[in-house]
């Protein structure tokens, strides 16, 4: 019986794919083997000894602390591309938000409540809120993966010029972008020719705040620039410095922060990229399988800590050994069950940067069916140096 804790409402759709004999799922268990969450704060959490997984239905995992995880051998699941196509929708909006000054001329509306020459007033006044057609004009997209793809794709059917830039662009990524997006030698190149700029790409100590002074010096006037990825991927005093000086002519972020709001040429949304019932059915329902076929199965695919691993499962008693990338560990492990009598039949190791998986197979007789001799290779394999958790599957 697998217990699984939700810090988070998470959608039923997503909780269904655990089957009920197997699993307990609650909101609060001092011993669970998996958590489930979306935004819910673990920075703070003692992680208990039981915890095996963390499954984040979403792409981001800052609110996750992923290297302590990485250290106890909690693998850290999230869950790319299920909420692509909403955001790509958000971005898509945001890209005629920010041409025609829609959200600045409903408020400039909103404010004439109360008087009875409304009509009178717009017409007099809509000039103020004149914008460009997006039809012909560039569009620089930064980082093709899902969701970047999605958006080079339908800006180019709805009629823009587009480059993208990605040097790490997935083979499924290439085979999903329409050819008809150019490929941008650089992402100066993105900065001095594109009408439009939109950035899709993770938050870490690289890519910290890499939108800043030196890019802005290289816009176009008037660039529009959306930020739908991560705050902290722009420098914001750079950024408030370039719509002064007219670089910037509107910026849209799905990531508010106090110094960004009050100025007319910035539209704040709040955090809704991913804010529909679907994306939400979709991240759960792609963090439960994903967290359901590692307890089960010893399965990774989308971990952020440890590797992509697969070995079909033939029904054995499997070892699901997470260890240090180092020499020496599976030859420890190999000999030590060849000491036992115990066959191999299959195995797997991979690794990611220092963290690694090996999954074991073995033939193991009635006589050693028995769960003390089980138990006891466990307890042997624990002891192998650089090792940090053994299950048994």
């Amino acid at each position: 019986m697998y217990r699984i804790v939700t810090l988070n409402n998470i959608a039923k759709q997503g909780l269904n794919c655990f089957s009920e004999g197997d699993y307990v799922i609650s909101n609060k268990d001092d011993n669970p083997d998996g958590v489930i969450l979306r935004s819910f704060n673990m920075h703070d959490m003692e992680l208990p000894s039981s915890l095996k997984a963390v499954a984040r239905a979403g792409a981001g995992v800052n609110n996750i602390p992923v290297e302590v995880c990485s250290e106890r051998g909690v693998v850290v699941f999230n869950t790319p591309g299920a909420n692509a196509n909403a955001v790509k929708e958000l971005v898509l909006a945001s890209l005629l938000l920010s041409s025609r000054k829609v959200t600045q001329g409903i408020a400039w509306v909103q404010s004439l409540h109360g008087r009875e020459d409304v009509a009178d007033a717009v017409e007099k006044n809509k000039a103020q809120f004149v914008g460009p057609e997006i039809l012909g004009k560039k569009l620089g997209v930064i980082g093709l993966g899902a969701i970047g793809v999605l958006v080079a794709n339908d800006a180019y059917r709805m009629g823009m010029e587009v480059s993208g830039f990605d040097p790490f662009i997935s083979v499924d990524a290439a085979w999903n972008l329409s050819r008809r997006v150019a490929k941008a030698a650089s992402l100066d190149e993105i900065y001095r020719d594109c009408d439009y700029i939109t950035i899709h790409v993770p938050y870490s100590a690289k890519t910290e705040k890499m939108l800043n002074k030196n890019c802005f010096a290289l816009m176009k006037e008037g660039t529009r620039l959306l930020n739908f990825s991560r705050a902290g991927l722009v420098d914001n005093d750079d950024l408030l410095s370039a719509i002064a000086a007219g670089t910037i002519g509107c910026y849209v972020t799905d990531f508010p922060v106090p110094e960004l709001l009050g100025n007319d040429a910035i539209i704040p949304i709040p955090h809704l990229g991913a804010s529909t019932p679907e994306s939400e059915e979709n991240c759960a329902v792609m963090a439960s399988n994903q967290l359901k076929d590692y307890l089960e199965f010893g399965t990774i695919v989308n971990s952020v800590n440890f590797p992509n691993c697969y070995l079909p499962y033939s029904g054995r008693k499997r070892f699901c050994v997470i260890h240090k990338n180092v020499p020496k560990v599976i030859g420890a492990l190999t000999e030590l069950l060849g000491d036992n009598g115990i066959n191999i039949s299959d195995m797997i190791n991979k690794s990611k940067d220092m963290n690694a998986l090996t999954l074991i197979d073995v033939d193991i007789d009635q006589a050693q069916q028995d769960d003390e001799v089980v138990d006891a290779l466990k307890a042997k394999m624990m002891t192998v140096d650089s090792v940090i958790d053994v299950r048994v599957i």
